[in-house]
């Protein structure tokens, strides 16, 4: 028998939310299938089982947050007395959930039924036609469920969907009446994450902010020559030289632990992508090592697998890049990301009137903003961090091998 208890994906991750149980109680399970999904405050993660038998019980409903290493489910084998390992762990979860009434209620809903446990004992009785509370999810569809987060619609309020039995499905929540009434919803476990990590940033980190303009029609037309070479774009090139700046200012790679500068020499960058309900900064590892077309790829490839829910190499960047440039604005500044030293904030690129030795073009520019951390990285290190920045971008060159050198 096996005590089946929400995983820690993550050193700092708190509590998980149960997305969707993939087997139902009384289904034969194999070790390493996938038991269930969980939604952390950086991803959804998929839970193999660990070992194979009989899912005897499941003690949380779908919809349903809490604690990490809280029990969850009981695996066994078939003909097994469970009972009072289910008791003992429901009794423990109750425990775990004590400050949460609704959750505890979901948890005293759970049917007790289809376990071998004589009639009468607690929490047994049949299964509540509705549950309440996040335990009223069991009849909709995890689609359905995220919305209704989203949205702060009450699911059991609905008598019925259209799906299958009754179920309810993301279109009987776009059809659900919400005119007239306040809209209230918890915060996700990312959002969770999202304003813990930067109120943390804002209110620790001592930012200071630059900004410069480049002549971008440079950069533009070797974007189009690499793209004829290989899919790439303008964000790739950016992260390319900041890659290549990188290796020059070590202060830059430097964070504060205690009453220490750490300099990490791996150049690793996150690039902060909007994902539904939320923002994610999947990591490109050792990009200064990487090529162009080797930076282009990667960076399509974690992209790719941080809009499905998998993160990697979560808290291995040194710097972010933030572009806000497909939507049309034109400067902004980002809020760093603990513990980094700095985040570049891109803009649109945009037509304007350059005037060069009293003569006036129509070219293109770009504005990049610097966020910094002043414990570790100066003004004057910024500036020429900058400088450095914007020649690289404003005369590419050499993309298919990376550059050497070190500025202090």
């Amino acid at each position: 028998m096996l005590i089946i208890t929400m995983p820690q994906a993550g050193q700092t991750m708190e509590e998980g939310t149960i997305l969707n149980w993939r087997k139902a109680e009384g289904d034969a399970v194999e070790k390493g299938e996938i038991l269930l999904e969980i939604e952390t405050d950086k991803a959804t993660v998929e839970v193999e089982a660990a070992e194979s038998g009989i899912l005897r019980k499941i003690l949380c409903p779908e919809g349903l947050t809490v604690p990490v290493l809280s029990p969850i489910a009981i695996l066994g084998n078939a003909g097994e007395d469970v009972c009072n390992a289910i008791l003992a762990a429901a009794d423990e979860l109750k425990s775990m959930l004590a400050g949460n009434p609704d959750a505890a209620q979901a948890i005293a809903q759970t049917s007790m039924s289809d376990t071998p446990c004589p009639p009468g004992t607690p929490m047994g009785g049949e299964r509540a036609a509705k549950p309440v509370g996040p335990g009223a999810a069991l009849r909709a569809s995890p689609a359905a469920r995220r919305l209704a987060r989203e949205r702060g619609v009450d699911i059991a309020a609905l008598e019925s969907g259209s799906g299958p039995g009754g179920r309810i499905l993301t279109a009987d929540l776009e059809r659900a009446p919400l005119a007239g009434r306040e809209r209230r919803r918890p915060l996700t476990g990312m959002r969770k994450a999202i304003a813990r990590n930067l109120l943390l940033s804002k209110q620790t980190v001592p930012h200071f902010y630059m900004r410069t303009k480049i002549d971008a029609t440079p950069l533009r037309a070797f974007r189009r020559e690499q793209q004829a070479r290989f899919p790439c774009t303008v964000n790739d090139v950016i992260l390319w030289a900041c890659a290549q700046t990188l290796r020059e200012f070590p202060a830059f790679r430097c964070r504060i632990e205690a009453d220490d500068v750490v300099e990490v020499p791996e150049i690793s960058i996150g690039i902060a992508v909007d994902v539904e309900g939320g923002l994610r900064v999947p990591v490109v590892v050792g990009a200064d090592r990487l090529s162009l077309r080797e930076v282009a790829g990667e960076s399509r490839r974690v992209i790719d697998a941080a809009r499905k829910g998998k993160l990697e190499a979560g808290g291995r960047a040194v710097f972010t890049i933030s572009n806000l440039g497909m939507f049309g604005i034109e400067e902004f500044a980002a809020i760093i990301n603990p513990p980094e030293a700095a985040i570049l904030a891109i803009g649109a690129i945009r037509e304007e009137v350059l005037v060069e030795a009293g003569a006036m073009r129509v070219g293109h520019v770009m504005t990049m903003t610097l966020s910094a951390d002043h414990r570790v990285v100066d003004g004057v290190i910024a500036a020429e961090f900058l400088r450095r920045l914007k020649e690289l971008l404003e005369s590419p060159d050499s993309p298919d091998k990376p550059q050497t050198g070190t500025r202090e």
